[in-house]
Order: C-alpha cells, then structure tokens, then sequence
C-alpha cells in the first residue's frame, strides 16, 4: 500500500463506498470580520472554500436530500458524509451550532465533518459533538486549517493563529472522543521540505486521524493573487511539489487516511492551479514515482529511541 487512502478508511469503517455531501451555511471567519484581521488568509477568495456547494440560503436538510439524491443516483451510494465546508462552521452562538449539526443528523449519514480553524473550538461545542455521537451513533470529525508547521509562513499567510493553537486544538479533539482532519500546504514557496517533514510529524505525534492535502493554487483578488502578478511570489515545480508530498507521506503515521494529495480551484477565478494539469493526473504522476522508487507512507516515520 502507498498509502491509507480515505476510500479504504472509510470502507473499512462503514463496509461500504461512502460520499461527502457538501454542506453551506451562512458562515463567517474571524479573520474575515474584524476581530482579527479583514483580509482573510492571503490565499482565500471570497466565496472561501465552497465553489461548489449549493446556495447557503437553501436549508442543511434540503441541501443533504438534494445531494444525496444526485450522488447516490450516479455513484450508487447509499451512506454519506455531511461535510460542513466552507468558512469557520463554529465560529458562530453555541445554538445556532447546534441547530445546524442536528439538521445535519439526516437518515443514511454515518458521518458530520465540520471545517473550521484551530482557534475557533470551545469545549462547549466539542461537549456537544460528543453527546450527539453518543445519541446518535454518528461519527464526528472536526477538520483543521494547519497548512503548515512554520510559524513564520503562518504569520505570512496571515492565518492569525500560529502552531500553539493547532496543537491546543487537536489535543482537546481527542480527549473529546472526536476524531480530526489537518489540511496541509505541502508545496508553499515560503517553506521547504525540513517545514514539510515537521509537519507531518506534529500530525502524526498528535494522533491526528486524517489528513488533507493541498497544492497552492493562487486566484485573482486575493493578496497572494496580487504578489503573483507582481512576480513577488513563485510557486514551486510540479516536480518539487510531488517530491515535497511523497516525502510528507513517508513521515506521516502509516494510519493516517488521506483524504486527497491535491486541491482544486475555481477555473473562472484561478490564476495558477495545479501547474494546468488535471489533479488526477498529478495524482497518478505521484503515484507512479512512490511505485517506482520503493516509498509509501510511513517509511520514514520518527521511531522512538529504545533504552537499553
């Protein structure tokens, strides 16, 4: 196995194919509002995370029937993931929360992931969670913007929260009884691959349960749009960035599932993405180098020293 793909962890969890069906809620960041910062991350449009999500005006209820009516339809799925996608999904009154992830409870839905940042997760909100999993037999996996281990490039991209905060959260997610989901930026051109190496080893030591891999893309009207144009910023190689996450993966605990190796963008909007190469095909490019030469995930994880 090269590694833990999330179509197998899953399988295994629930003996059966299992959908995310994105959800949209009338949402906000911190770092969006005000309280932080008005920019956002430099790398963040407007419309956040979901260009493809349906309207947040349409109910939790309504979007999860008409998702799971369109995916279960072509891809003859019959159990799915609502994922709470876009923007900062508890960065809102603890009610409200609530009112939302019940909705969210549908029949056939096995699993609730809500995206949300490292700084934005009161013990009330996991309490919560906890108590629904208990009730309802779901599952529940809070995904976290990380995107990198160095706190320098974190101040960069403007994220508002350094590592402290990821590792605050994560550490509370698990005592919780809740699973968690890091997405990482393995190919920023602010780090390099000792960043990427560090990363996949705070993860990994962390018990994080899965992980999400991103490429850099860069869209217009964003900050780091701006410093693209300006020739102020340059994204790494295609062949920088599969050696970057291949070299992730053989740090990251082997028990890790990865829930993707690569991101997409908006096409209306992208001024870079994916070196104008399908994902798909960056995937099995990776793919075939880690068959090539010998790697899979975990090969390179940090053993502990042995007394004697």
């Amino acid at each position: 196995m090269l590694y833990y793909k999330f179509s197998d962890y899953l399988k295994n969890k629930y003996g059966t194919k299992v959908y995310k069906l994105p959800v949209n809620i009338p949402s906000t960041c911190p770092n969006r509002d005000g309280l932080l910062s008005s920019k956002g991350c430099v790398f963040c449009g407007e419309e956040g995370a979901g260009f493809e999500c349906l309207s947040n005006t349409v109910g939790v209820s309504e979007q999860i029937r008409q998702n799971a009516q369109y995916i279960g339809k072509n891809y003859n799925s019959k159990k799915f993931i609502a994922y709470f996608q876009n923007y900062c999904n508890t960065y809102m009154p603890l009610e409200s929360f609530k009112s939302y992830i019940t909705q969210a409870c549908a029949e056939n839905v096995v699993a609730v992931y809500v995206s949300t940042r490292p700084d934005c997760i009161g013990d009330e909100y996991l309490e919560f969670l906890r108590g629904l999993k208990n009730e309802r037999d779901i599952d529940f996996v809070l995904e976290l913007g990380l995107q990198t281990a160095n706190y320098h490039t974190l101040k960069l991209l403007n994220r508002g929260h350094g590592l402290a905060e990821f590792i605050d959260a994560a550490i509370r997610i698990r005592n919780h009884g809740l699973e968690s989901c890091a997405h990482y930026i393995t190919d920023l051109p602010m780090d390099n691959i000792e960043d990427v190496i560090e990363g996949a080893r705070i993860i990994s030591a962390l018990g994080i349960n899965q992980v999400k891999c991103h490429s850099l893309y860069i869209l217009k009207g964003t900050e780091l749009g701006s410093l693209y144009e300006r020739g102020e910023i340059h994204p790494v190689t295609m062949d920088e960035y599969i050696e970057r996450t291949i070299t992730f993966l053989e740090h990251l605990d082997p028990g890790i599932a990865i829930q993707r190796l690569i991101g997409r963008a908006p096409e209306d909007r992208a001024l870079f993405c994916s070196w104008s190469t399908s994902w798909w095909k960056v995937r099995d490019m990776l793919e075939e180098k880690m068959e090539r030469e010998g790697r899979h995930q975990g090969s390179k994880r940090m053993l502990p020293v042995l007394s004697v």
